[in-house]
């Protein structure tokens, strides 16, 4: 069997748009400061899991619990609007326990890493390309995703307090963005239940 390398670069590319693992370092770096530490490999793992999952039965689980992908989609993009307000205001939202393991499923793996949108997106590369290829394309974007997490002590230093600080509010204003993009794009289907 053949490998289409030229598939695999572009669900490679489009998830790692999507994750935004990079423009997601200031939030990472917030949160292990908030918790005391960041633990890369279990945070790794546990995003994996999620994004394999959910392309082999997302679908299904979501059914079994009543819910359909947008409301999934609401869900998770006000997690991440909450998450960029508390950036850019500086202001405690998520109250966590002082230690790694209390953030490493909510909210560092889901949504920041595999999120609504790139559980969507997933769900959405299945109708146009092989599973092995998508699984392939995960992969990628999880070695990177370990090697920021593994980076951030080092990025903390290069970018010092006031450029970590400038760059929060920038992404925090970013998360926001796609926050409330992803719920206006999502909720439209909630207009017929209020009619």
């Amino acid at each position: 069997m053949s490998i289409n390398l030229d598939q695999i670069i572009t669900i490679t590319f489009t998830l790692f748009a999507v994750i935004d693992i990079v423009g997601s370092i200031p939030l990472l770096i917030s949160m292990k400061e908030k918790m005391g530490g960041l633990r890369a490999m279990p945070v790794t793992i546990i995003s994996g899991v999620l994004m394999i999952s959910f392309l082999f039965v997302g679908q299904q689980f979501l059914k079994i619990l009543g819910l359909d992908i947008r409301s999934f989609a609401v869900g998770g993009s006000i997690v991440i609007f909450l998450l960029g307000l508390e950036m850019v205001l500086g202001h405690e939202i998520f109250k966590a326990d002082a230690n790694a393991k209390s953030g490493t499923f909510v909210p560092i793996a889901f949504p920041i890493i595999a999120g609504s949108g790139t559980l969507t997106t997933i769900m959405s590369l299945k109708a146009n390309y092989g599973e092995l290829y998508i699984v392939i394309g995960v992969a990628i974007n999880l070695v990177i995703i370990y090697t920021v997490l593994r980076s951030l002590v080092w990025l903390e230093k290069v970018l010092g307090e006031n450029g970590l600080t400038a760059v929060r509010k920038f992404f925090g204003v970013v998360l926001l963005a796609i926050g409330v993009k992803i719920f206006a794009t999502n909720i439209s289907s909630f207009g017929s239940l209020t009619k």
